[in-house]
């Protein structure tokens, strides 16, 4: 795998490139929190990007490329990679194993080695150091699934987990199943329902029967073992107690070695994050002692 060098720029933003962009999703709560810790702290790690045709293109760091363009910041700190553009497309899975990818992310990443830049399925195997059948179920997922559900993904109107469970379905199905999740704001667990009650059913009929049961207002068909969806209570309480538990594991760990540059940077962004979170628990906090 080539090296990365260390060279950092500053680069005009209206100069950067993103041509490789549409394989990672734009989370809005991520964006928002990127675009406060930016406004707050300034640029706490810099974009990483190589060079292609005179371009300066962006491998890492779209989300905070996209904050400063909202916040109208003139230049960010570039660190240029001595790579083309397959080395950098390997480098946007390699600089997230373990963090923040999702399948459909990976599986975008190996189209693009595959389809566009004509790499073999082994070879992919390799330089992503994993297995080719890996490979070959995130290649077998994204062609399976109906373009249109992927632009709903990117718009951030369906969940990546739930695209999964919907390619499933063949494909002259999955875009009216995907639009009936979103209309219904189905959780995973109920898209998993549906898709299943959905290939189930034998005939076409059947079929549209269990979208339109699907479809329809009122909640959905429940089933025994399945939980509710829940509340914007139980929400916040879920995520209290997995932030505290996390915290609690990442505090240990961190008292138990020095992290590498890649996982420094990952703090630092996190840092910003959590300094957003606390400025919104205060205000909270502070809105409850006045009530």
């Amino acid at each position: 795998m080539a090296a990365l060098s260390h060279a950092d720029r500053l680069v005009a933003v209206t100069d950067l490139g993103e041509r490789l962009a549409p394989l990672r999703l734009a989370d809005a709560s991520a964006l928002a929190a990127m675009r406060a810790s930016l406004k707050q702290h300034g640029q706490l790690s810099p974009l990483r990007g190589f060079e292609q045709g005179g371009v300066l293109e962006v491998f890492d760091g779209f989300k905070r490329l996209r904050a400063a363009r909202g916040l109208g910041l003139r230049d960010l700190r570039v660190d240029v990679a001595d790579v083309d553009v397959v080395d950098a497309t390997v480098q946007m899975r390699e600089l997230h194993t373990g963090r923040g990818l999702t399948a459909l992310e990976e599986a975008w990443i190996v189209r693009a080695l595959h389809r566009d830049h004509h790499v073999s399925q082994g070879a992919i195997a390799a330089r992503l150091r994993c297995h080719k059948s890996w490979v070959c179920r995130r290649l077998v997922l994204v062609e399976a699934l109906d373009t249109s559900v992927q632009a709903d993904v990117r718009l951030g109107l369906l969940a990546p987990r739930a695209a999964v469970l919907v390619a499933a379905l063949p494909r002259g199905n999955q875009s009216s199943v995907a639009g009936a999740v979103i209309r219904r704001g189905l959780t995973v667990r109920q898209t998993t329902l549906l898709v299943r009650e959905f290939l189930d059913a034998a005939e076409p009929a059947q079929k549209e029967v269990v979208l339109a049961r699907w479809s329809e207002g009122g909640p959905p068909p429940g089933r025994r073992g399945v939980r509710a969806a829940r509340s914007v209570v139980e929400t916040i309480t879920l995520d209290v107690t997995t932030i505290r538990r996390s915290a609690g594991r990442l505090q240990g760990s961190l008292a138990a070695l020095d992290p590498a540059a890649v996982v420094r940077e990952s703090l630092g962004e996190l840092a910003g994050v959590l300094r957003a979170l606390l400025q919104s628990i205060a205000s909270v906090v502070a809105k409850s002692e006045v009530a």
